[in-house]
């Protein structure tokens, strides 16, 4: 039977459609929020268009979110014009939003700013991370983005074949060191912080928190080590046929997935057994299928 991969992709794309948009609007509403509030105020530059906005307008006067609607439009057609309308669908929506909603915003955040009262910088840069990625998290986890930078990572890697990681850690680099000539050092350490901050929320959004370990462990004694995963840890373990690269000698590899509060116990029970045997740990975020015993994380 033949895979229509076409259809599949259009039924994974509908999936929870209206709901994703929904939480697209709101995380771009919170960005936009974001920026207004803490980031612009306080020249701290992370790169993308909104950061070029913010040393674009210290040098001209142009207020940043004239300067965001006007490169996200030209970005928008300039990415039907290069990449077509199929790669600039996913970018439009956000590319569209996010700038009506930095000046939608814009007089809020004037009104919030009075009360807020944050003379502490390190409060300010802690609150600009964690709000930063929150909603780019969310955004990303809905399958769209807010346009941008992502757009030129695109332009850059269909001419230059420049990996996307790459094209786009360049741009924000040149964009983040511009910052640093406009406003100092000080507001740069500030904005790398913002940066580590959102990275790693980000990350944590997309992937979830680690809270297994996924063992791979090469041993002479695979069928005790088989019983005391089974009967000890009760949990499930998959017997692999393996083959060493230097040695040619046959053997097989267990792979099982063990909670965290087991993994000390379990890696020196394992050497207890065998302590010749190989093993590597992975962090593991999320088991779909097979068997899962009650005592995994993410049963």
């Amino acid at each position: 039977m033949k895979i229509n991969l076409k259809k599949i992709k259009q039924q994974m794309l509908k999936k929870n459609f209206y709901l994703r948009i929904s939480l697209l609007v709101l995380s771009i509403a919170l960005l936009a929020l974001n920026y207004n509030l803490f980031l612009a105020p306080n020249n701290y530059v992370i790169g993308g268009t909104s950061g070029l906005a913010i040393i674009i307008e210290k040098i001209t006067g142009l207020n940043t979110s004239v300067f965001i609607s006007i490169t996200s439009f030209g970005l928008i057609l300039l990415s039907f014009l290069i990449l077509g309308k199929k790669d600039t669908i996913k970018s439009m929506i956000g590319a569209v939003l996010y700038p009506l909603f930095v000046t939608a915003t814009a007089p809020l955040a004037q009104f919030i700013l009075p009360y807020l009262e944050l003379d502490n910088a390190l409060i300010v840069v802690l609150m600009a991370g964690i709000f930063c990625g929150i909603s780019n998290g969310l955004i990303y986890k809905t399958g769209f983005n807010t346009g941008g930078s992502d757009i030129i990572m695109k332009i850059i890697n269909k001419f230059c074949k420049i990996p996307e990681g790459k094209a786009i850690f360049s741009i924000n680099l040149f964009i983040i060191l511009l910052g640093l000539m406009t406003f100092g050092i000080n507001k740069f350490i500030y904005s790398l912080i913002i940066l580590f901050i959102n990275t790693t929320l980000i990350d944590r959004i997309l992937i979830g928190i680690s809270n297994s370990k996924l063992f791979f462990i090469y041993t002479k004694e695979d069928e005790l080590i088989k019983e005391f995963i089974i009967k000890e840890l009760k949990t499930g373990v998959t017997i692999l046929n393996a083959r060493g690269g230097y040695t040619e000698e046959k053997n097989h590899v267990l792979m099982c997935v063990v909670a965290n509060r087991d993994y000390y116990y379990f890696k020196e029970m394992v050497l207890k057994i065998d302590s010749h045997a190989f093993f590597i740990i992975n962090d593991c975020y999320e088991v779909t299928g097979g068997v899962k015993r009650h005592n995994l994380p993410f049963e």
